[in-house]
């Protein structure tokens, strides 16, 4: 089966099935690798959901490459706009791979971390109705760092424990925390990625290799942004209206600071009580990867440039999540901030879903060691804590090896 039918929940505006459609499976001599019929391993779209009706637009006009008029159109009506609690799951067709970034608004370290008890804490749960249901032989899902810790790290024990149960055969699962910058993006992107392999396959999903380990490796915010140069026709490329206040605070601050530096003028100075978030008019620092493009954010949260005193643009922000210029957004300015800000970097998602093609060709690639071993994953699972292990943070240069038994695999929890 060298073409794998995909679904996807809360796909956002199509990051990571832009990095699906692109990956392709290359083994170590740079050679394609075909199945036994001479037929490309690939990734192709079948459904996706997602509540916010300008981000199914934008997925719509991108991976489908669909035009308004098209959107009463059967393969248009595959992405389904609106809330995953009404979708009927057992009515979408049969997938292999399937895909789920279930909300991370009560995961995350900014704000109250709710975690399972917030509005959007159980919409996981979704994700495993999938999986019970369709059986697909490979997932991948994507949340934020602060998962690992929310609710005493019990929330985290609990989705891997559903996730590894789930479908008539179970999953093998390999979380790790990846580090966006380490492999390519212009982006200091932290974020909890989960690939579950189906059990009955005999097969392990095994860490891509990050290619950038080295600082002196990484992309920067200058090269991401004027390597090459964004085109004055470029789509999402409005400027910003600042205040004139704003823009003198801006002018003096320097490139990689923020707004609480001692030698910001008092006048420019912002009157604000109590906890002092770090990226408020933080600017870019030309010479490093940006921080983190968020989604959500009031005053003061839109990413500020090194060398002009403006906020970025959508376009530029989208330069930063890796986004290619022809990828139109689709509605409002602030729409469109969000879709970018919630997005998975497709990037960093081709480099995953080749892995996952790899693993299910039976094709050596390069790894590294898990955040959470298999041990690990075990004992968490039977104690139902997360505890903290201490690792020798070493990269293991091993291969995901082809033909590795559930026998083997098992042994491995023993």
């Amino acid at each position: 089966m060298p073409t794998y039918r995909k679904g996807e929940l809360f796909c956002g505006p199509g990051g990571l099935s832009l990095g699906a459609k692109q990956a392709v499976v290359i083994d170590e001599e740079g050679n394609r690798v075909l199945d036994e019929n001479g037929e490309e391993y690939k990734v192709e779209h079948a459904w996706a959901n997602d509540f916010h009706q300008d981000t199914v637009k934008t997925f719509r006009k991108n991976i489908l490459e669909l035009d308004k008029d098209d959107e009463e159109s059967e393969l248009a009506q595959s992405v389904k706009s609106g809330d995953v609690k009404e979708l009927d799951i057992e009515s979408l067709p049969p997938v292999q791979i399937f895909a789920f970034g279930f909300p991370c608004n009560d995961f995350s370290l900014v704000g109250e971390t709710k975690g399972l008890e917030g509005e959007y804490g159980g919409l996981y749960t979704y994700g495993i109705k999938v999986l019970n249901h369709h059986n697909p032989l490979a997932f991948i899902a994507e949340n934020v760092g602060g998962l690992e810790s929310a609710n005493e790290g019990k929330a985290f024990v609990q989705i891997l424990k559903a996730m590894e149960e789930a479908g008539e055969h179970g999953y093998y699962i390999t979380p790790h925390k990846y580090r966006f910058e380490e492999y390519g993006v212009p982006q200091a992107r932290h974020r909890i990625i989960i690939v579950g392999i189906r059990k009955d396959l005999g097969k392990k999903f095994l860490v891509p290799e990050a290619p950038y380990k080295n600082r002196e490796q990484w992309t920067t915010a200058r090269q991401a942004l004027e390597n090459p140069s964004i085109p004055d026709d470029a789509t999402n490329h409005e400027f910003t209206n600042h205040q004139n206040q704003v823009v003198e605070m801006l002018s003096h601050i320097r490139p990689g600071d923020n707004c609480w530096v001692d030698y910001l003028p008092e006048h420019l100075r912002l009157n604000v009580k109590g906890a002092k978030m770090s990226n408020i008019y933080r600017r870019l620092d030309p010479d490093a990867p940006s921080y983190t493009v968020t989604g959500s954010g009031g005053g003061g949260t839109h990413i500020y440039h090194y060398a002009e005193p403006r906020a970025l643009t959508n376009r530029e922000r989208a330069r930063l999540q890796t986004f290619p210029d022809w990828y139109e957004f689709v509605g409002g300015k602030e729409s469109v901030r969000r879709q970018i800000g919630m997005a998975v970097p497709p990037k960093g998602a081709k480099i995953i879903v080749e892995a996952v093609l790899k693993t299910l060709a039976g094709v050596t690639y390069p790894t590294e060691e898990a955040k959470w071993d298999e041990e690990h994953i075990q004992e968490m699972l039977k104690t139902g804590e997360n505890k903290k292990k201490k690792r020798s943070g070493k990269a293991k240069k091993e291969q995901a090896t082809k033909g590795q038994t559930a026998m083997e695999l098992e042994e491995t929890k023993s």
